[in-house]
């Protein structure tokens, strides 16, 4: 009897899998080490049928059809010109990103764009007003920590809390080959924006080439934010800690977040040095201590990070389903303000980048 309550959940739980399927036609434009490791496995898991790869190179086009056993093209034309293909999704150089989807919009498909989807706040605007224009029914961009399952649990948690200040550091290595600011600092920003609402950029100090200290004001929190490539890919950090009225929560890579309630005063004295306890920490996400030994979805990197979130959100809403789109151009408009007054040091009295000693 017990076996047969298994086998049927197992059957159950398979077939629920197999229903969730996806007939609308894509495509995908660039084959980088990212798109290999967090895109291209999500798309396959969920079975979004991809028509077309479009890659720079005619050989690597041809490695690919031997690979995938998908028509690879180094024409963006043959995409855009197919009836068949509703939506796009984008992973190339961040310098080609613009181009690539005013393209897109202009052709009317919808648009999935890795981050960032353009350098500035004009060409932003510029992709907002062609969306508008062409009639594309979804433009989604691909900061996928605001899918993340502990980026979700603290966003409700936060909802009902009052709130103090917060404190974010982004510690990589050097990056040489790009913008650090727009490439990589753009996640942290936009993370303390989904939370919090709308920054104003009360102080910002630049260390010489490679470190942002900031200052945020929102309009219910204070928050400093480190942001730096002075560090180590090896050891890199990413993390967040918001004070409440009620206790501390910390988020920490986007595998862990944890809640640690105030300990009680009387007339304004600390209870804990009267009274030593130990610390009470409730653990938000993972909520199992197996996450790490069973081999499930909501235990992989790719689920965590909220990779798989945002691209099931996107095909989702091609299919005519209904779901959140947390990351459509509109919703980073206010990233992108922030990104143009840091750059602009003259904007603040002591933003004027310094040279250390």
């Amino acid at each position: 009897m017990i076996q047969q309550l298994i086998d049927r959940y197992k059957r159950i739980r398979t077939e629920r899998m197999l229903a969730q399927t996806y007939q609308c036609s894509c495509a995908f434009v660039g084959m980088g080490q990212h798109s290999l490791t967090n895109l291209y496995p999500v798309l396959h898991y969920l079975g979004v049928p991809l028509k077309y790869i479009c890659v720079t190179l005619e050989s690597k086009a041809r490695m690919i059809e031997q690979k995938y056993r998908v028509k690879a093209t180094t024409s963006l034309d043959i995409i855009l010109n197919d009836d068949e293909v509703k939506g796009v999704f984008v992973s190339a150089s961040p310098t080609a990103h613009f181009s690539i989807a005013s393209q897109i919009l202009k052709s009317g498909k919808s648009l999935f764009i890795e981050k960032p989807p353009c350098r500035t706040l004009a060409e932003l605007d510029a992709l907002i007003d062609l969306q508008r224009l062409h009639g594309s029914p979804v433009a989604m961009v691909g900061l996928q920590k605001r899918y993340a399952p502990a980026v979700q649990i603290l966003r409700r948690r936060l909802a009902k809390e009052r709130l103090i200040s917060y404190d974010v550091h982004y510690l990589t290595g050097a990056y040489p080959e790009g913008d650090a600011l727009l490439d990589l600092f753009i996640h942290p920003l936009d993370l303390v924006t989904f939370l919090f609402g709308k920054p104003e950029l009360i102080a910002c100090q630049q260390v010489a080439n490679y470190s942002y200290l900031l200052m945020l004001r929102h309009t219910h929190v204070v928050g400093t934010l480190e942001l730096s490539t002075a560090y180590t890919w090896t050891a890199a950090e990413e993390s967040l800690k918001v004070c409440t009225s009620s206790g501390v929560y910390r988020l920490l890579q986007m595998a862990q977040l944890v809640f640690e309630p105030k300990p009680s005063t009387i007339i304004g004295i600390p209870m804990e040095k009267v009274h030593a306890r130990d610390k009470n920490v409730e653990y938000l996400y993972p909520r199992s201590a197996m996450k790490n030994l069973v081999l499930m979805l909501p235990n992989n990197n790719i689920y965590s990070q909220g990779y798989f979130g945002e691209l099931q959100a996107f095909a989702g809403r091609l299919e005519g389903r209904q779901g959140d789109v947390l990351t459509d151009l509109h919703s980073i408009r206010a990233v992108y303000e922030a990104i143009e007054i840091i750059r602009k040091g003259d904007a603040l009295q002591n933003a004027q980048p310094f040279e250390l000693r």
